[in-house]
């Protein structure tokens, strides 16, 4: 799972990981990505992981961010 692996690079906690790693979850399933290594996922993980620097810890709204991200 790349969010994991790229989210150890930074300073989040175990329950920090487990808001971004649903809100990756629900990324993935908003766009119908499933095939995990589809270089999509690595993009969407970083879009999340942007979005929790900025202090966000909503799951929705870490989605919604992310989302957003990559559409614009």
């Amino acid at each position: 799972m790349p969010i994991v692996r790229l989210s150890q690079n930074h300073a989040f906690g175990p329950e920090d990981i487990k808001v971004i790693s649903a809100a990756y979850e629900q990324t993935l399933s908003s766009l119908g990505l499933i095939d995990r290594a589809d270089p999509l996922t690595k993009i969407v993980a970083e879009k999340i992981i942007e979005c929790a620097q900025m202090g966000e810890r909503d799951p929705v709204r870490l989605r919604d961010c992310a989302l957003k991200s990559l559409q614009g």
